[in-house]
């Protein structure tokens, strides 16, 4: 053995560079995962409303008004396109 061999086996396994490469990827994953877990304990979903079965049911209505008028309004503008000649 070499010199340079001989001190790269002397060396604690904390001087070397590839060890600190195998340790970054677990450890970036376990800083995410407590990000993450941070993230969903401390924020509330609020995303469903306590009268979501009325809200829909007046969506519903609206869309029917709407759909009610489609007619009229294609009739609208088919007479507003300008004929071919």
């Amino acid at each position: 053995m070499d010199a340079k061999q001989q001190e790269q086996q002397a060396r604690p396994w904390w001087k070397h560079g590839h060890v600190w490469l195998l340790i970054s990827g677990p450890a970036a994953v376990i800083v995410a995962g407590v990000v993450t877990m941070f993230i969903a304990v401390s924020g509330s979903d609020k995303l469903v409303a306590e009268d979501y079965y009325r809200r829909g049911v007046e969506i519903n209505k609206q869309l029917a008004a709407e759909r009610a008028l489609l007619p009229a309004q294609q009739g609208r503008n088919h007479a507003a396109t300008p004929a071919r000649p």
